[in-house]
């Protein structure tokens, strides 16, 4: 029964015949446990007959949700738009930090990851700090851009 089940739901082009079949015998499942047997009408029939009102459900479930996807606005900018702006603005506020600010978080995260690690080491050496304290001085310049991004971002 269950391949009849699939076979009917594959002809009616549902793009998951097997939940389907599966959803339609749950269900007669469900009502031989509640009444323990169908006896107005013939078992396959039966199982037809609560398939179509599977599909139609199924039908409906679709129109509903293309229905609200149909409803939700066009984005009023395209997410490259998005982050074009926001390089934009990322590249404005590295312009207004200090020369040594700016150099020390690009520095900072320039390469790849264990290019980095090299890099911040020497970074740390050239400037007479440890490692904690050049993560914390980079830690508090990454926090000022990401203010100065996210004003710039808002009053566009």
């Amino acid at each position: 029964m269950r391949r009849r089940l699939v076979w009917y739901f594959a002809h009616k082009r549902c793009p998951s015949p097997d939940e389907l079949a599966d959803d339609t015998l749950n269900r007669v499942a469900r009502r031989l446990e509640e009444e323990g047997a169908i006896v107005d009408t013939p078992p396959a029939r039966y199982c037809y007959i609560v398939a179509k009102f599977v599909f139609l459900e199924h039908l409906r479930r679709t129109a509903q949700q293309q229905s609200a996807l149909l409803e939700l606005p066009p984005p009023s900018v395209s997410i490259e738009d998005e982050g074009e702006r926001r390089l934009d603005c990322l590249e404005r506020c590295l312009r207004q930090l200090d020369q040594s600010d700016r150099e020390l978080i690009l520095e900072y995260y320039r390469g790849d990851a264990s290019a980095r690690i090299r890099n911040r080491k020497a970074l740390a050496a050239r400037l007479t700090l440890t490692p904690n304290a050049l993560s914390i001085r980079a830690c508090r310049i990454r926090d000022a851009l990401q203010d100065c991004v996210s004003r710039c971002g808002s009053e566009s």
